[in-house]
């Protein structure tokens, strides 16, 4: 009898090794094993890792190396036997069984190209619900939730589908409207939509299925940056799939929606991220903010109402239509409803992925699932929200994690991500990087953004020479608040935050040419 052997097939796993390893076992086992392609549970650090089924439930053994594959066989580990990998069976690994995962339920489960296994375990009961229900019962349901954009901005997507679905088909050309997915995952520390589009594709899908029939559009797309081949190929082949099951197509199971639904791959710019910019680019121009009004769900793609939600918002819908509003509102604190998948990067000794309902602590984050620092060595300050995000230092890591909570805090939660720094860390250096980041990057459409973080960059430097530090640290806060307050985008409107946080907490990195080089 051939036992099922799960081995991750994602870009993270597969970039230590996990090829390697299913080509080792695959050549041990023989007959005896059937290797299925999943996707990562999460628990980065322990890449590769693998995952037999046995009577007890899923055994988990990791890191593995294709060294390691004879001495598993040798222990048996295709019934669970005991080896130095051991993990145990996975669900009571702490660091998964701590968690609440509702977007992230079936990422590592499944084997993530199947749509018979995806079904089984819950796919495609909320499309099914929803092709049964009126496009103004499904855009309630999803606001009653409470569901807000996970790409960072946090708007609330029940209001954003309302006032596509208010836009009137006489008043578009041939009645057209278009719902977008925003993969442009270009954050520092941020991996989530990644993780999601290559352990649990349909998931996405459904979700703009079911936004597409909330707001009457008929074609979609998913832009993903470049940098994410394993992810683009994955899409491409569920695309395929949902389209040859009936799931995408004319008419769909009869009930009347029509979605044809496209991969484009993002042309490398960090300002693709912001909505507009990434429309100018799906229309094959330059990618550039465009000013506001109207808002993309009035004149978006080609000048038509468009939806432009992110990966984790979309990819979690289906849950939402499956189990019902109040079921995923239970979770969460505030005007922070549902759970965040959490990222962990930098120095972090357990880093990787951890989906929590809002109000989880900065110290259960970096501290508990996280275990500190990979170097050992105190931390520093995190920074939560991306590269344009503010720090947060260890003092104030009792900050519960919730949009409203962090901008009290000076912070904000962006995509999810956090970024992990340990006492070694220059926050000069670090406050100059956000300018030149934003000098790099910027579209160049306004001018607070294009020569701010220019100006802000050379004051920085400056200051790190000792060149009148007082009267440039005037310098500094007036040019903050101008791109603050005058920028076109969040580009350069946020840029400030870790320029701002960093002299804040670190007021003495900022006196001259010694702490500089400190």
């Amino acid at each position: 009898m051939s036992s099922n052997v799960y081995i991750p097939r994602d870009a993270a796993a597969l970039s230590v090794g996990a090829h390697e390893v299913s080509l080792a076992i695959a050549q041990q086992g023989s007959d005896a094993v059937t290797i299925i392609g999943n996707g990562s549970r999460g628990m980065l650090w322990l890449e590769p890792l693998v995952e037999v089924e046995t009577e007890a439930g899923r055994m988990a053994y990791g890191p593995v190396t294709p060294d390691d594959v004879e001495s598993l066989f040798a222990a048996d580990f295709l019934n669970g036997g005991e080896h130095p990998l051991s993990l145990g069976l996975t669900e009571n690994i702490p660091y998964l069984a701590n968690q609440e995962r509702l977007t992230f339920a079936r990422v590592g489960v499944i084997d993530r190209l199947n749509l018979t296994n995806y079904q089984t375990h819950g796919g495609l009961e909320g499309l099914s619900k929803a092709l049964k229900m009126t496009p103004e019962a499904i855009v309630e349901m999803v606001t009653e939730s409470g569901l807000r954009g996970r790409g960072g901005a946090g708007f609330p997507t029940g209001i954003k589908w309302k006032t596509a679905l208010a836009q009137r088909i006489s008043d578009t050309e041939g009645g057209q409207k278009y719902i977008c997915a925003n993969a442009d995952e270009g954050d520092s520390g941020t991996f989530a939509d990644r993780l999601l589009m290559e352990g649990d594709p349909f998931s996405l899908i459904e979700g703009m299925i079911i936004g597409a029939r909330a707001i009457g559009a008929d074609t979609g797309y998913i832009y993903i940056r470049s940098e994410y081949p394993h992810a683009i190929k994955t899409m491409r082949r569920a695309i395929s799939i949902m389209k040859d099951a009936g799931w995408l197509g004319e008419n769909i199971k009869g009930c009347g929606t029509t979605f044809n639904l496209f991969v484009r791959i993002g042309a490398g710019a960090y300002i693709c991220g912001e909505e507009s910019s990434m429309l100018e680019s799906l229309e094959g121009k330059r990618g550039q903010v465009k000013v506001k009004p109207p808002i993309p769900a009035i004149s978006g793609l080609f000048d038509k109402p468009t939806i432009v939600n992110n990966v984790l918002t979309l990819a979690t819908v289906p849950f939402i239509l499956a189990n019902g509003a109040k079921a995923y509102a239970k979770y969460g604190q505030g005007r922070s409803r549902g759970t965040q998948p959490f990222q962990l990067a930098g120095d972090i000794k357990q880093g990787g992925l951890v989906e929590k309902a809002f109000g989880v602590t900065l110290n259960e984050l970096v501290n508990d699932f996280g275990g500190g620092t990979y170097t050992g060595r105190p931390v520093k300050t995190v920074q939560a929200g991306g590269p344009l995000g503010g720090y947060i230092t260890p003092d104030n890591f009792g900050v519960e994690m919730g949009y409203e909570t962090l901008a009290e805090a000076g912070a904000m939660l962006g995509h999810g991500g956090i970024v992990v720094f340990n006492d070694t860390t220059n926050m000069m250096k670090m406050a100059r990087y956000a300018m030149e980041f934003c000098e790099i990057e910027s579209c160049g459409k306004c001018t607070p953004c294009r020569i701010g973080s220019v100006r802000g960059k050379e004051t920085l430097d400056k200051i790190a020479a000792g060149k009148d530090v007082a009267a440039n640290l005037e310098v500094i806060e007036d040019l903050c608040g101008l791109m603050e307050e005058a920028s076109l985008c969040a580009m350069g409107g946020l840029t400030p935050m870790p320029v701002r946080t960093a002299m804040k907490a670190f007021p003495e990195e900022f006196t001259g040419p010694k702490a500089a080089a400190e």
